[in-house]
């Protein structure tokens, strides 16, 4: 990289191209998965969109396409909450390498009962890191064929405040959704950078690296009809707001800088500049409860059984 392109700072605005790259949304048809793959569309790579609902997907396809000239996306049907399902979602990619995976789809519910996915998991622990646990095996072959893939895993700031019981990863015993949310993205921040630790152990070229969307609200997202509208009225009477958190498409910058900035290394959280909450994307400090060797190991083991995967996750 020549010193002039490494001493010009990151613009969200003017991205660098990722002409021939192939990257994976997941969830790309919505929320912060479908502002990331429309950035990332913008750079000239081909932008999967991995969606259950196959017209949601087209809805956001059509909606890149109206803002990106010539923009080269697919869609891939993927439920992550069926892992069965996974192997042969993967197998209809049709690619000889994948450059980039997001693992941004995922599952908030606000309120009980408590819901189990098809394999008789919890619903958010099991479709926002099991379901990306297991997926990451059938991927990590066409990653690994190419020249320094990146695994981008979508975190979040209510991981912060939460700890992982290790004796209830299913939240079984004590269900409260907002706290098994938190939880179900601290496993998945946990996994990614357990992840990285385990892909250099073994000489990967992979990096697995988190990042994470601040704040980002609905009410200040700009509208990408069909897929999202937010009245004018709304979006006035929440700038106010703006001070402090920000829309999904400012919650997209810290997911496309890890996936395309050259000089990201693997095992490194981003997220927005001020106070984690809005802004520019910027590397921030693991907090040392996500960075636990030992946790992450067992979480890991943990997570291997429940998603019956091979434990190297095809990484060796």
């Amino acid at each position: 990289m020549s010193s002039a392109s490494q001493s010009r700072p990151w613009d969200v605005h003017r991205l660098p191209s990722a002409e021939g790259r192939v990257f994976l949304v997941t969830g790309g048809n919505a929320g912060i998965g479908y502002f990331a793959a429309e950035q990332l569309a913008a750079t000239g790579a081909v932008v999967i969109l991995g969606s259950r609902d196959a017209a949601r997907a087209d809805a956001a396809m059509a909606s890149i396409r109206s803002r990106v000239p010539g923009a080269r996306v697919r869609h891939l049907q993927l439920d992550l909450a069926d892992l069965s399902s996974l192997k042969i979602a993967v197998d209809r990619l049709d690619l000889d390498h994948l450059d980039a995976v997001v693992y941004n789809a995922g599952v908030a519910l606000d309120d009980p009962p408590r819901r189990e996915t098809e394999d008789g998991h919890e619903l958010m622990f099991g479709t926002n890191h099991l379901g990306h646990f297991a997926l990451t095996q059938w991927l990590a072959p066409f990653l690994s064929a190419a020249p320094a893939a990146r695994i981008v895993t979508v975190g979040s700031f209510a991981a912060r405040s939460e700890r992982l019981d290790l004796g209830d990863l299913q939240s079984r015993r004590d269900y409260r959704p907002k706290r098994t949310y938190g939880r179900s993205k601290l496993a998945q921040m946990c996994f990614g950078f357990e992840l990285d630790r385990r892909l250099r152990a073994v000489g990967s070229t992979v990096l697995s690296v988190v990042a994470h969307p601040g704040g980002a609200l609905d009410v200040l997202t700009p509208s990408r009809p069909p897929v999202g509208v937010t009245p004018p009225g709304l979006r006035m009477r929440a700038l106010p707001c703006a001070l402090l958190v920000q829309g999904k498409d400012a919650g997209a910058w810290s997911i496309v800088r890890a996936v395309l900035d050259s000089e990201v290394q693997g095992g490194q959280l981003w997220g927005p500049r001020v106070f984690g909450l809005r802004g520019k994307p910027r590397r921030e400090p693991v907090p040392s409860h996500m960075a636990d060797p030992a946790v992450a190991a067992l979480l890991w083991a943990a997570s291997a059984e429940l998603a019956g995967t091979d434990p190297h996750l095809g990484f060796r």
